[in-house]
C-alpha cells in the first residue's frame, strides 16, 4: 500500500509541476489510465477499480551516466543480434523523448549512427484526431534510413506504434525496437522486433 501511495504523491507532485497525464505517465512508466487512477485516489474518489498496471522504477540505472552506458551496450548488443538475422545496418537511433534519449544518444555513438529524436503526442493532454508526433530538426534526419527506435518501458505499445506509423509515413524503415523494460509482452509491433532486457508477463 505504501507504494500506491508514494506514486499518488509523485503523480500530484508532477501534475502541480504543469505536467499533463501522458508526460506523468512516462515519468512514472505506467499507462495513462493509471495515472488519472492515482490523480482521482488522490482526491479521495475511489469509485474505480484500479488498473492492472506495473509501475517500474529505473532510477538507479538513471541517476549515473556509467550505469546508463552499461546498459546501453547490452542494449547494443541485442540489437545487433537482431539485424544480423536480415542483414540490416544502423542508419540512424531514434531516442523517444524524454527518456529514451539517454540511452538512444549513448547506443547512436556506439553503433557510429546518427542520433534522431522523437516527440510523442502523448506530451498533451488533448490530442486531436489524426494528430501525430514529429522528429525534431535539432538531430538527424529519418528518410530513407535504417531505424532503431529506443524508449524506455513499453507499457501498451501505443507510442512505440506511433513512432513506427510515423516513421514509415517519412520514408523510414524502422527494424527494431530497444526498451529496458517490456511490460507489454510482444515480440513485435507493427512488424518490427521488440528487444528488452526485461520483459514482464502475467501470470493469471
Amino acid at each position: 500500500m505504501k507504494n500506491i501511495e508514494d506514486l499518488i504523491q509523485k503523480a500530484v507532485e508532477l501534475q502541480n509541476n504543469g505536467l499533463v497525464t501522458g508526460q506523468i505517465a512516462d515519468e512514472l512508466n505506467v499507462s495513462r489510465e493509471t495515472v488519472t487512477w492515482l490523480l482521482t485516489r488522490s482526491k479521495k474518489e475511489v469509485a474505480v477499480p484500479a488498473p492492472k498496471d506495473i509501475s517500474v522504477n529505473w532510477s538507479s540505472i538513471g541517476k549515473s551516466a556509467t550505469r546508463l552506458h552499461y546498459i546501453s551496450l547490452a542494449l547494443c548488443d541485442m540489437v545487433l543480434e537482431t539485424l544480423e538475422k536480415t542483414n540490416a545496418e544502423v542508419d540512424v537511433v531514434v531516442g523517444v523523448a524524454a527518456s529514451g534519449i539517454p540511452l538512444a544518444s549513448m547506443m547512436a555513438n556506439e553503433l557510429g549512427a546518427d542520433f534522431a529524436l522523437y516527440h510523442s503526442r502523448k506530451g498533451q493532454d488533448v490530442v486531436q484526431p489524426g494528430q501525430k508526433g514529429t522528429i525534431s530538426r535539432n538531430f538527424g534526419s529519418v528518410a530513407g534510413k535504417n531505424c532503431v527506435i529506443v524508449d524506455d518501458v513499453i507499457t501498451t505499445g501505443s507510442t512505440t506504434m506511433e513512432v513506427i506509423e510515423q516513421l514509415r509515413e517519412m520514408g523510414a524503415k524502422p527494424r527494431v525496437v530497444a526498451v529496458l523494460v517490456d511490460k507489454k509482452g510482444a515480440d513485435t509491433i507493427a512488424n518490427v522486433p521488440i528487444q528488452s532486457l526485461v520483459r514482464i508477463v502475467r501470470v493469471d
